[in-house]
């Protein structure tokens, strides 16, 4: 098959969840919904972490990070597609692409890293109580968040520079709403592969195996590439956490107060449940591509992984904890004007 001519590149085409005109309106209403939900209910976590001075522990500091990063991972996404759909077009510029990308690697890796950082913390809370204040003490707390961000910007950086040393073909089209952190591999793969001329992805992102499928040339490095950056992006982040709570499941068991091992439970069962739905949402990305053959149906699974896990997280730490619920009666029953 014969691949296309390279010519510089000006602009990409996100070719989003729909063409439907009549659902734009819809989607526009529903994104917008989603992003000023996330954007409150992550600010709210952060509001109450700074009034309440009873909540400046490692524990809260982490998720104080966690619903920042939030907010910024879907402020790197959700308005660039709210302005195209307003402005009822597709297209963003080079430069806009790479930077949304840079950005978005950043911010993804980076709630991998502190979900793995939160999950030691309830580890050394639980199984090293006598010594949990010279271990997480606050240096220690800040340096975890920095080497995390540290390395995040530098894969990102990575990826991004080794993107932009290529060409592209021109009428780039990417079947997504924005350069997710998927699409950021899938582009660093594609970047170096020759594709044939028909460049139709049936997929609401920039598939991979779809990629590989299109591509004239050798194949090989590119799964390498794969494999590894998964190792590095979910592998060792999941495998911290899996560890820790491995052992704190262990050291709860050997408990012998049923209060203490409801109180030791009830403390990681916010963090359990973020992590679920972090992980089991981006692992259903996957199977329901394996599973079914209808593209829109994968590229809901793929809106629900990019999107509902930040939305949802300050509403499960607010509902399924104590603390921060009395928190917020307090600031609610003191400044009364806030209502």
């Amino acid at each position: 098959m014969e691949a296309t001519n390279q010519t510089a590149a000006s602009e990409f085409n996100l070719l989003g969840l729909t063409d439907d005109a009549e659902l734009q309106p819809l989607i526009f209403s529903l994104f917008l919904s989603i992003y000023l939900v996330t954007i409150l209910g992550n600010l709210l976590i952060i509001f109450v972490f700074s009034f309440e001075s009873h909540l400046h522990n490692p524990m809260y500091f982490f998720l104080c990070v966690l619903s920042f990063n939030d907010i910024c991972s879907s402020t790197s996404t959700i308005p660039k597609m709210l302005v195209n759909i307003q402005l009822q077009r597709q297209s963003i510029t080079y430069t806009g692409c790479f930077t949304q990308t840079g950005f978005v690697i950043t911010f993804a890796f980076l709630e991998n890293f502190l979900l793995a950082v939160m999950a030691y913390d309830r580890y050394a809370a639980i199984c090293r109580p006598l010594r949990y204040t010279v271990i997480m003490n606050p240096h220690f707390c800040v340096l975890l968040v920095l080497v995390s961000l540290l390395i995040s910007m530098a894969d990102s950086l990575i990826h991004t520079l080794m993107t932009l040393r290529l060409s592209f073909c021109t009428d780039l089209d990417i079947p997504h709403f924005f350069c997710e952190l998927a699409q950021v591999l899938h582009t660093l793969m594609a970047l170096r592969l020759s594709f044939c001329t028909d460049l139709d992805i049936p997929h609401f992102f920039c598939e991979l195996a779809q990629l590989i499928k299109l591509a004239c040339s050798d194949t090989v490095i590119d799964n390498i590439l794969i494999y590894i950056s998964c190792g590095i992006c979910v592998g060792i982040p999941l495998s911290g956490i899996i560890y820790s709570y491995f052992h704190i499941v262990s050291s709860v068991l050997r408990m012998s107060s049923s209060g203490g091992k409801y109180k030791a439970f009830s403390t990681c069962g916010s963090h359990l449940s973020v992590v679920s739905l972090f992980y089991g949402t981006g692992f259903g990305v996957y199977i329901s591509a394996a599973v079914t053959d209808s593209p829109r149906k994968t590229a809901v699974a793929s809106v629900m992984y990019s999107l509902l896990p930040q939305m949802l997280n300050p509403f499960i730490y607010s509902l399924r904890n104590k603390d921060m619920k009395e928190a917020l009666r307090r600031i609610v029953t003191s400044n009364p004007s806030l209502l």
